[in-house]
This record gives C-alpha cells, structure tokens and sequence, in this order.
C-alpha cells in the first residue's frame, strides 16, 4: 500500500517545489506522511465540498493545484474560511498536497496544457526561469505560440470559451487579428510587458486588472481574460494521469463537485 510521503515525493519530482514564486506555499500542507492511501482526490483547490467528497469516497488525500493554506494561519478556529477546511481536513484524517505555482512552470503543468488546449503551436516559454537539474528541460511562466492561420478576435474568443469551458470572457479589441498567442494560466496580467517584448498580437490570462487592459489598448495587443479556474483547471486531468501512471494500484479522480466559484449572468 502507498502512503502520502511516495505520491508527494512522486508530485516534487514532476514540479520541484524550488521553482515555485517566492510568496507561494506549494507543498505537502496537511496530513500525515505515513499515512496509506488507497484512493486519492484531485481538484483546483480544496474546498469544504471537496473535502466531504473525499470523505464520502474514502479519499485519504487530496491534491490540489491552489495552496489550501496560502497566508500564515494565526489561528485555526473555524471561523474563516481556511480555518474550517483545515480543521474539517484535520479531523477526517485527509491529507492536501499542494502544486502551485511550481506546476504552472512545469512542462507539462498548467501553461503547456492551456497552450494546447487552445491549438498553438511552436511553443516557447514567455517567462524562462532556469532549466531542471534531473532532465535539462527548461521551465517557466506562461507560454508563447502560434495559431496554424490567423483568426478574428471574436472567432478566436469563441474557441477559447469552448475550450475552457469558460462562462464569459472579458475581451479588449485592439484591432488586430490573432496569429501569434500569448498565455498564463491563472492571473498573468503582469506579464503584459513581455508578451509585448515578444511581439504578440493577443493575451490570453485570467483575473486582468482594468489598467492592464487600459495598457494592453495603448499598446496594440489583444486582452481575453478567460477567468482564474477556466485557465487553470485542465491541470487536473494532468495530475490524474500524472498519478494513475505513476501509481496504477491507486484510485485516482477528479472532484466532481468542485466547480468555479464566479458565475455569469
């Protein structure tokens, strides 16, 4: 049987915890290391219906792609919204794995899977941030590639809304047609200036801040903010495979009651 300490082992591997940002908190947050774990459950972020789903089917680990404990916790009292999933974590005996920001750099994590979902080709890295000691990959923030023919805005948006099975997306027009793409999965928009350096026609990120897209207009670039989960939640059918290939004598799924938290209407 395997316990908690062999799948995180496995996860730092695939996404060194040394390549997360400085202010994250990726990691092994809550739980046991030797604990066995036969099935384990996989979502965007760990949330009180998630940590019931585990419950209900004998999860004895969640891994997750947003820190379940993010700021330094001064209490765990049950009256903030961290603080009962800990505790709710805590009393069921589930452990969290975390894979942040480590995981938007990974080939293979976050950004690669966005890049893809959205047909570009000719990849590279918008953000480079060093290269792996075990494999002599390079890995970083964001991706750059290319459409195989150009597209309008409005055709180009409808493809990302269907690929990312997106409520809404928030678009800036600057006129051009899409051909070469940037992408950072989750909230990227302060990388506006490289995908600017890099000569693109069109961003694609989540959580854009209005002076970014006051910017993004000065500047003739495109701007769809396609939301933080939409941007982001293909990861988790990377990470089941990831542990399914891994691990074939686990049980591995996906949340099904996770869902994004902003709605549209």
């Amino acid at each position: 049987m395997r316990n908690v300490r062999e799948i995180v082992s496995y996860l730092e591997q695939k996404a060194p915890l040394s390549w997360q940002e400085s202010y994250d908190n990726a990691g092994f947050l809550v739980g046991d290391p030797e604990a066995s774990v036969e099935r384990v459950l996989v979502a965007l972020d760990v949330t009180l219906p998630v940590v019931q789903e585990a419950v209900d089917t004998g999860a004895s680990l969640i891994v997750s792609h947003h820190p379940v404990i993010f700021q330094p916790l001064r209490n765990v009292t049950g009256q903030d919204g961290t603080s009962k999933v800990v505790q709710s974590l805590i009393r069921n005996e589930i452990g969290a794995v975390c894979m942040h920001t480590n995981l938007d750099a990974a080939p293979g994590g976050v950004n690669d899977l966005l890049a893809e979902a959205l047909g570009l080709i000719q990849t590279k890295l918008l953000l480079p941030m060093g290269v792996g000691e075990a494999d002599g990959m390079a890995y970083g923030i964001g991706r750059v590639g290319m459409l195989d023919a150009p597209l309008p805005l409005l055709a180009f948006g409808e493809r990302v809304k269907r690929a990312l099975h997106a409520g809404g997306l928030r678009l800036c027009d600057a006129g051009k047609s899409v051909s070469r793409v940037a992408v950072g999965g989750g909230s990227c928009g302060s990388l506006l200036p490289e995908v600017i350096a890099l000569g693109c026609d069109t961003f694609v990120t989540g959580d854009v801040k209005y002076d970014v897209f006051l910017e993004a207009a000065a500047m003739g670039v495109n701007l769809i903010d396609a939301g933080h989960y939409p941007t982001e939640n293909l990861v988790c059918g990377q990470l089941v495979s990831w542990l399914k290939d891994a691990f074939p004598d686990l049980e591995t799924a996906i949340s099904h009651r996770h869902r994004d938290v902003v709605q549209f209407v």
